[in-house]
């Protein structure tokens, strides 16, 4: 084994340490209006519709695949830990289906290759050991003229610093990888994953719980359209389509 495979085991199993270590919490499916509106936002970007074949990368508990599923999208799930993918059948409890695969998207089952009109995921590139060798390989588990979306956390945005010294679970050696989500990097490194077109949109203001509440929503999208701290906005949607 060379020293690059193994330091991207290293680097897979602190990953999962990091995400078993305390359950999680945030990471279980829960139907609240915060994580739908993420949802739909990914959604929309992304011109998915009823049907289309997706691939949720990163998919842990299933916080987000069963509300894409909900939507009308053949979505499956990958993710590196056996332990959240069994909690993710326990939350299916069969309602679903959804075909799950434990595999670092580096090496992913050869019957993927290809299938999805769409490979997505939520918070889940900040995670990877080498972002542009993994942005390669959903590439081709993509079908020519689809595409690649994720939603990640903005580093412009003072409040996740914030919350990885306060946030029981969460630290900066787990979650340091938020330094390679800027705009720059990320537009370059789809390009150099052959990926074409690539695109980001932000947005988020408020924080969960206001979000959840009645008037959350509508207070959110109005401090959206500010253009003082557009660039600021939490969420970044990013976006890239893989040749035809």
């Amino acid at each position: 084994m060379d020293h690059e495979q193994r330091s991207i085991e290293r680097h897979n199993r602190e990953q999962i340490e990091y995400f078993e270590r305390a359950g999680k919490h945030a990471m279980r499916p829960a139907g609240s209006t915060y994580a739908r509106r993420q949802v739909d936002r990914l959604i929309a970007f992304a011109g998915l519709t009823p049907g289309e074949r997706v691939l949720d990368v990163g998919c842990g508990m299933g916080r987000y695949t069963f509300a894409l599923a909900d939507h009308g999208l053949v979505v499956e799930g990958l993710d590196l830990s056996e332990s959240l993918l069994a909690r993710f059948r326990e939350f299916d409890g069969g309602r679903y289906g959804i075909p799950v695969h434990c595999a670092d998207v580096l090496n992913p089952p050869a019957e993927l290759a290809g299938r999805f009109d769409a490979v997505i995921g939520f918070f889940t590139l900040h995670h990877l050991h080498d972002l542009g060798a993994c942005l390669r390989a959903m590439r081709d588990l993509a079908r020519p003229g689809g595409r690649i979306v994720f939603l990640e956390p903005n580093p412009l945005n003072p409040l996740y610093y914030i919350q990885m010294l306060v946030v029981p679970g969460m630290s900066w050696s787990g979650d340091k990888g938020i330094l390679n989500m800027r705009e720059p990097d990320m537009f370059a490194a789809m390009r150099a994953a052959g990926l074409s077109r690539p695109a980001v949109e932000r947005f988020g203001f408020l924080p969960q719980f206001a979000v959840n509440s009645s008037w959350g929503p509508r207070a959110e999208d109005t401090l959206e359209r500010v253009p003082l701290w557009s660039r600021l906005l939490p969420f970044q949607l990013f976006r890239a389509d893989v040749p035809g």
